[in-house]
């Protein structure tokens, strides 16, 4: 049977996407539309340039392009399954929608992939938004510039190019999603990790302004950049690793072949050596390539956004467990990576054991690393935008041997409803349960449809926070205790 299709147009062409059928409605899905210029050859290291017209229909019945970047390293190449699809028109984007007709007037979903500034992509099979679609939204998920491409400081060049292309990105949806069945004024950016900071930078300089009007910001907040000094150590050190000086031209010349080996290199080092003088703040959250800027202001009540903000209970238990770090933590690491993270150990700690009271020293930095990383964040950016919902991701993954817990990046099976997807089995296990992932996705539906996601919203008196767990349930200002050591300390922003 030849599949069915269906053509859309846009500002630069017509494209033609495929269409699925299912019991509850029918999916058009156009894949890898370019949305900017390849950025290669003299568009390198440019802000983005407007992606050429093409004549007659471009086809649209399979993914574009992934933007440049080295595998994870194991065991997480495992965890996190990447596609890497090679092509210089890697600045793409991909639509689903349950009415590709103009006129439709369908809230839109924007999705900004994680991966630490340097992994990821939108096309891996984990972000197919035929689940949203079906719910009634159009979702978009797209490609952005990674690594030293996208967010190495470079004299001469824009920063942050990774950020301007997904402006570039959302400036395109804002002026061709109509034809898609998008309405350009109903636009929720959603994103993970790395793709939720960048919703916070955006949010905090306004460079994306009028193109968004709701934010999802999952397991990141406004707070992991890095100062020029320190950006420029980062790129004074990869420049050294390939031996050459650290200069655009001398950055262009290198291979893809010997910069990408480079760049993994490099992070490998600032894990095992986190020392605040060879690389500035990224010492503290391991990640050598993130948004430069000065500094960030928290976006407050005339921001214009309405904002769910959360986190998982167990996220740094990703970046421990499977590596085994987790049981040979010594008290004294322990210790350090506390006062490094602005606590009194001596005050800190006990508070932390009181509710694990057989925690081992990498059980304690794995909660306290949590809070430091994720958690406190986003219940910042929440007290910063009154009306902003909070929610706490719960449910424990029973992989290795119950030891994974709710730990970073869990959440999105349940996000994009794609429990059946095999490249999330590694951190779900044989059976996750059904009913949270149609609670969760369901929130996240009603969040972009209304702006509420079925919860009250976040005040510092109540403090109510959704805990996503079989039987998911607000609460009122979960674990205090702990959130009350932070009161006070620097964090987000202000470092």
């Amino acid at each position: 049977m030849t599949p069915r299709t269906t053509v859309c147009t846009t500002e630069q062409g017509a494209v033609r996407g495929s269409v699925s059928t299912s019991a509850d409605g029918g999916v058009a899905s156009f894949l890898g539309i370019p949305y900017a210029a390849p950025p290669f050859g003299p568009r390198r290291f440019l802000a983005p340039g407007p992606p050429e017209p093409w004549a007659g229909v471009r086809d649209a019945t399979a993914y574009g392009p992934t933007a440049p970047h080295a595998p994870y390293a194991p065991p997480f190449d495992a965890l996190i399954p990447e596609d890497v699809i090679p092509g210089e028109d890697c600045l793409n984007l991909n639509i689903w929608t349950p009415a590709p007709e103009p006129g439709a007037g369908l809230p839109v979903m924007v999705w900004l992939h994680g991966g630490a500034f340097s992994n990821g992509s939108g096309s891996a099979s984990a972000y197919d938004g035929s689940a949203f679609a079906r719910g009634g939204v159009v979702c978009v998920t797209l490609n952005y510039r990674l690594g030293s491409d996208g967010f190495l400081h470079l004299p001469g060049v824009p920063d942050n190019r990774g950020l301007l292309d997904q402006v570039a990105a959302l400036r395109w949806i804002r002026a061709n999603i109509a034809s898609f069945g998008g309405d350009p004024d109903r636009v929720t950016v959603f994103g993970e990790s790395a793709g939720a900071m960048s919703i916070g930078v955006l949010l905090a300089t306004g460079m994306a302004r009028g193109l968004f009007h709701r934010a999802i910001l999952q397991s990141g907040a406004c707070h992991h950049f890095l100062r020029p000094p320190s950006a420029a150590l980062i790129t004074a050190r990869l420049a050294a690793k390939l031996g050459i000086e650290a200069t655009l031209e001398a950055y262009a010349a290198v291979p893809l072949t010997e910069l990408l080996p480079a760049q993994a290199e490099l992070r490998a080092e600032v894990s095992a050596r986190p020392e605040p003088a060879l690389w500035g703040e990224a010492a503290l959250n391991l990640m050598p390539f993130e948004p430069v800027t000065a500094g960030l202001s928290l976006p407050g009540p005339d921001c214009g956004v309405d904002l769910l903000i959360g986190s998982n209970r167990e996220e740094y238990r990703l970046f421990l467990v499977p590596t085994g770090l987790l049981d040979a933590i010594p008290d004294s690491a322990l210790r350090a990576t506390t006062t490094a993270y602005g606590l009194d150990p001596a005050k800190a700690l006990p508070v932390y054991r009181a509710t694990r009271p057989t925690a081992t020293p990498g059980e304690l930095l794995s909660a306290v690393a949590t809070d430091w990383f994720y958690r406190i964040p986003a219940i910042r950016l929440a007290e910063s935008v009154p009306g902003s919902h909070l929610y706490e991701f719960a449910w424990r993954s029973p992989q290795f041997d119950g030891h994974l817990g709710a730990c970073h990046a869990l959440d999105l099976p349940f996000t994009f409803n794609r429990l059946h997807d095999p490249s999330h089995t590694p951190l779900l296990g044989p059976h996750p349960p059904q009913p949270l992932a149609n609670a969760m996705h369901t929130a996240w539906l009603f969040f972009a449809k209304t702006g509420n996601p079925g919860w009250p919203a976040y005040d510092t008196t109540t403090r109510t926070t959704m805990v996503f767990t079989e039987d998911p349930t607000p609460e009122n200002d979960p674990r205090s205790e702990e959130r009350l050591l932070w009161e006070g300390r620097r964090q987000c922003c202000d470092r």
